[in-house]
């Protein structure tokens, strides 16, 4: 079996790679970027644009299975960057994987498709799309999902994968962030209600996405269908970023502001930064302060019932092994 994996050289799709070639996969990877430590696993890596569709072809030409992991992600940028990335790039690999007859299709979504602003408390996916988003990301994402699970048919198996605030060793995005701007002061907590969030070890998201892709086949229980993903532990967001905070031997946050302050600064640092183009991103912006002050938990009995998934990581063990990590870097 040959499978292809889209942003084969970043956190998530790195550790599909591995999970891959333990189970004797023959392995493809597609990113913008060279990543010399793929090859070194023996992996064949193509380097590429998604937006361009004579490369995607070729990338998925040969390839029983499709992981497409890769997206423009972050709160801050061009619509039109985050379109091309996000929604131009799927459509590129759907048409791909039909003219290449790829029968199966994982896509990586986000919960953030389907967040509205307000806390979800034991969501489960029937939850509906927002009718307005407050950040491109989770918008372009939300059209790629449509996209991916309207594709679902009698050839091409789909299946959108939800992992909610993935974080672990090597982690490029959630952990560097949090202890850089815990060092230098930046972090407040919005607002004084303990809202509880899921989060979710690399280990245990790679793990589903593997699950996921045994099960999924035409007409299969998972095809055409969105999965939550988490540890399935809840925790009081601040708890979580102080634990983080700690493994990095850093101080918890302490000081406070309110979610309507924090929303107001949002507001005008977007408009700020967009008026006068500025590089970098927002300190705050609205989507990130309605993220950071509501909880976001799910039910996870779909993903349990159809294609067996259980976090096999805690937050605990997760933790410890991302100290250990963060030590020896």
């Amino acid at each position: 079996m040959k499978a292809l994996v889209t942003g084969g050289g970043g956190f998530l799709g790195k550790a599909i790679v591995r999970l891959l070639l333990a189970k004797n996969y023959a392995v493809r990877t597609f990113s913008r970027n060279d990543y010399p430590e793929l090859t070194d696993l023996g992996v064949e890596h193509l380097r590429g644009q998604l937006t361009d569709p004579q490369a995607v072809n070729t990338a998925v030409n040969g390839c029983d299975i499709v992981f497409h992991v890769a997206a423009k992600a972050g709160v801050w940028g061009s619509f039109e960057a985050y379109v091309e990335a996000n929604v131009i790039g799927t459509e590129n690999i759907i048409q791909a994987c039909r003219n290449q007859n790829v029968r199966r299709l994982v896509y990586t979504s986000s919960p953030s498709v389907v967040f509205d602003g307000t806390d979800m408390e034991g969501v489960d996916e029937s939850v509906p799309y927002p009718e307005d988003f407050h950040a491109y990301y989770p918008q372009t994402k939300a059209r790629a999902e449509q996209l991916v699970l309207a594709a679902n048919d009698q050839c091409l198996a789909t299946v959108a994968l939800r992992p909610h605030l993935i974080w672990g060793p090597e982690d490029n995005h959630l952990v560097p962030r949090i202890l850089e701007r815990g060092a230098s002061g930046a972090l407040r907590k919005i607002g004084k209600r303990d809202c509880l969030v899921d989060t979710i070890y690399i280990d245990n998201a790679a793990d589903a996405h593997m699950q996921a892709a045994e099960q999924l086949d035409v007409n299969s229980v998972v095809a055409g269908k969105a999965y939550f993903l988490s540890n399935d532990e809840p925790l009081p967001l601040w708890d979580v970023v102080n634990r983080i905070l700690a493994a990095g031997n850093l101080p918890p946050v302490t000081k406070t502001i309110s979610p309507g302050l924090a929303y107001s600064i949002g507001a005008i640092l977007e408009k700020i930064y967009r008026t006068f183009n500025l590089s970098g991103e927002p300190r705050m912006t609205r989507f990130v302060a309605r993220e950071l002050s509501t909880a976001h938990w799910f039910d996870l009995g779909n993903a349990r019932r159809d294609f067996g998934y259980e976090p096999k990581v805690s937050v605990d063990e997760g933790m410890r092994r991302l100290q250990d990590w963060l030590e020896k870097e």
